[in-house]
Parts: C-alpha cells; structure tokens; sequence
C-alpha cells in the first residue's frame, strides 16, 4: 500500500518515496500560487491604488479585513482538517481564490472589494491552510521534518518567484512594449495568476488520491472541547505560537519593501519591482537551505540565528540611512530576504518538538495559527497609523523599528523553547 497524504506508511522503499514526493509536490504547488494572488501588493501595491483609486489607508483596511477572516477560520480550519481530505480541501480552496481573482480583475468597486478579500479569506483561510501543514507533516517522517517544511517554504517561493518573474515581465511587457496604462497592465497579471490557481486546484482533484487513515476515522473517546483543554496545557505549543506571531511580522516588513524603495530611493514601479522579485528567489534559498540546516545543527538553534540575522538587517536599515545606496539597499534587502524565508521554512517544523498526538495535529495548527497570524489584522492598522502622523522614510523607519523589537522577543522565544525540549528529553 503506498502512502498517501491521510496516511504514512513507514516503509522506506523507492516507490513509497516517490508518490509521497509526489504528493508532497502537489501540495507545495498550491501553497505556492495561492497566496502571491492575495498578496499582490508585495510588488504591485502603487498599480492597485491607481488602478482602484483607493488610498494606501484603504488598501490597509482591505488587508485588515483579509486578517480578520483568516483569524475567523484558523480554528475551524484545523478542526476541518482532521475531519476531511486534503485533496477536497485544497482544490476547494485554489479553484475558488482563482474565480474571486478573475472578479479582481474587473476592477469593482470599492464595496465589492471587501466581499473579495472577505472570500479570499475563507478561501485561503477556512479550507486550505491547517489542512496543507497537516498533510505535509504526515508526509514528512520524525527526521524530516526540517527538511519537509524548509522544501514547502523554498518550493514555493521558487514557484511563486517564477510566477513573480512572469508578472513583472508582462507588467513591464504590457506599459512599456505595448504602451498600456498601469490598469490594463495590472488585470493581466492578475488574470495569469487566477488561471494558475485554478489550474493547480483541478490538478490537485484529478491526481490526488487519499485515503483516510485509522487514526483519523477510529472512533475517539475526546470532543473538540477535551481536545482543546488538551492543547492548552502544552506550554511549548504557546512559545511556538509566540515565536510564529514574532517571525510572521518580520516577513511583513518585507511587504512594504516595495512602496519604500519607490518612495525612500525614488526607484521605478518597474525597477523596485524587479528588486523584490529578486529578493523571492531568495526563498528557496532560505527555506530549503534552512529547512536541511535545521535537521543538522538542530531547528531552534539555525531559527535563533535567522530571527537575530533578520531583525539585525532592519536596525540597520533604519540607524544607517547615508549607506543606502541602491547597491547597499539592494544586499540588505535579500539578506533579510534570505533570512525570512528560513524562519518561515522552519517555525512550523518547531512543532514537532511539542509530541502532539496526530489525532488533533490539525487543531493545534488551528490553534496555533490563531494566535500566530494575527498581525494579518493589526500590522497593515498600525502602518496606517504611522504613514497619517508622519511623511516619507520615518513612516517605514517607525514602522520597521517596531518590528525589529517583535524580532528580537521571537529569538529570545525559540531560545527558551530550546531549553524546555531539552528538559524534557532529559526526563
């Protein structure tokens, strides 16, 4: 019997392998063109506030909204994700954020906009999530956890980066070859990731088989109420909860690198563009490298050193303004990049050291995730908070000092998480 992605059996031949790679590639797909849609701004943001004619406080909001649904659906999610199939799940999910992207690129209005990222919310959020980080963890055996989930965030930032590479180039294609207004520009990028989406949630359907595991259909003595009260008196899921919600909000600040290379240095939509493009090829860098890293020299100790490596680069971009030359900016930019990407290839590897039963892996993703992404609320508020009480680079210097000091609580979390695994096991 091959392993699926309900069910691992531990058995270590070649074909076994293969269709979990298989599998584990098909997930990795997903997670990978899911989001770049939702998040367009990263490297788009100055196109979608002409094309909508919306302020950049009102792109803030949408986000905000956007948070909020996913605070909604976290808990849910990882209860649905023990209850239903990946397969069903995750091709629910990409088939509908790719339709709501097509209404995207219609150019509504601004009351249909908060419908959109409402839906985008639950689409990305309720169905897709919890039940993407439990099927990659029942894929990944003890020893590969690290490995796994540094593969996940460096697979798909390698497939968002293609993506990315794609946009810009039909972006810069459509403006400058063709002489289209950004607006025009804009709904074709958008067009190309909705098609992708869609295509990757039939794919999914089509070619993902599963079957639902012993453990997750036995009948089980505890209700979601037991299981929860279960979940709360592990204090290491709180510190990697703690640790998540301090990592998150590093790689939110590279969101905004965009708007402040194009407002801070005066760069091109196109030139700084192409810069945070260049900055997502440092994912599979990051995330793989710091995946296999992880499972070398041990996962908190190579997370502590991205976290402390990260936070590092903003306090330099904010304390040493007169090197900022593009070259500077430049390396700065995909150092943090780097770093980022390999504390997002390993916080939810972390979890493995918490010996949650499988039964309620899900929920505990729920849980966790709960807490975690909850700067998706309040982070794009208190951006908009400082860009209307301040003007130009101290928007993002204000802005990028307060998640420096989230940084810095993050490496000190996953240092005292070291400590109490290593208490444990001496036990």
């Amino acid at each position: 019997m091959a392993a699926t992605i309900d069910q691992v059996i531990p058995v270590d031949d070649k074909r076994t392998n293969l269709k979990r790679y298989f599998q584990f590639s098909l997930l990795l797909l997903a997670a990978g063109a899911i989001y770049p849609l939702l998040y367009l701004r990263q490297n788009f943001e100055t196109p979608i506030l002409e094309a909508f004619q919306i302020s950049s406080s009102d792109l803030g909001n949408y986000y905000s909204m956007l948070g909020v649904m996913y605070f909604l659906c976290y808990l849910p999610s990882g209860w649905l994700a023990d209850k239903l199939s990946p397969r069903l799940l995750v091709s629910i999910s990409m088939v509908g954020t790719g339709v709501l992207g097509l209404w995207f690129a219609t150019i509504p209005s601004r009351d249909v906009l908060v419908y959109i990222f409402m839906a985008w919310g639950i689409a990305a959020g309720l169905t897709f999530w919890a039940s993407m980080l439990k099927g990659v963890k029942m894929l990944a055996h003890k020893n590969e956890q690290g490995k796994f989930f540094g593969i996940l965030d460096g697979g798909r930032g390698f497939v968002e980066a293609i993506l990315a590479s794609i946009a810009i180039a039909i972006f810069a294609y459509a403006i400058e070859t063709k002489g289209d207004s950004n607006a025009v520009a804009l709904q074709q990028v958008i067009h190309m990731y909705s098609f992708t989406c869609i295509a990757i949630g039939v794919l999914t359907f089509l070619f993902v088989r599963s079957e639902k595991s012993a453990e997750v259909t036995q009948k089980r003595k505890g209700n979601l109420l037991q299981d929860l009260k279960f979940l709360m008196s592990i204090p290491e899921m709180w510190i990697v909860a703690l640790v998540i919600f301090c990592g998150y909000q590093l790689f939110w600040a590279t969101y905004s690198f965009s708007a402040f290379l194009q407002e801070g240095h005066g760069m091109t939509a196109v030139t700084a563009g192409f810069v945070t493009v260049a900055k997502l090829w440092m994912r599979p860098i990051g995330g793989i490298g710091g995946g296999f890293l992880g499972d070398k020299y041990g996962k908190e100790n190579i997370l502590a050193i991205a976290l402390a490596g990260s936070t590092l680069g903003l306090v330099i971009m904010i304390l040493f303004p007169q090197l900022n030359t593009i070259y500077f900016v430049l390396a700065i930019v995909l150092l943090i990049g780097v770093l980022t990407y390999a504390i997002r290839g390993l916080y939810w590897a972390i979890l493995d050291d918490c010996d949650i039963p499988l039964h309620v892996t899900g929920l505990a993703i729920g849980v966790i995730s709960l807490i975690a992404y909850t700067p998706d609320i309040f982070l794009p508020q208190i951006n908009g908070f400082i860009a209307a009480r301040h003007e130009g680079v101290t928007v993002y210097h204000l802005y990028f000092g307060y998640i420096a000091v989230m940084g810095a609580i993050g490496t000190l979390a996953v240092l005292k998480l070291k400590s109490m695994t290593a208490h444990n096991k001496a036990k």
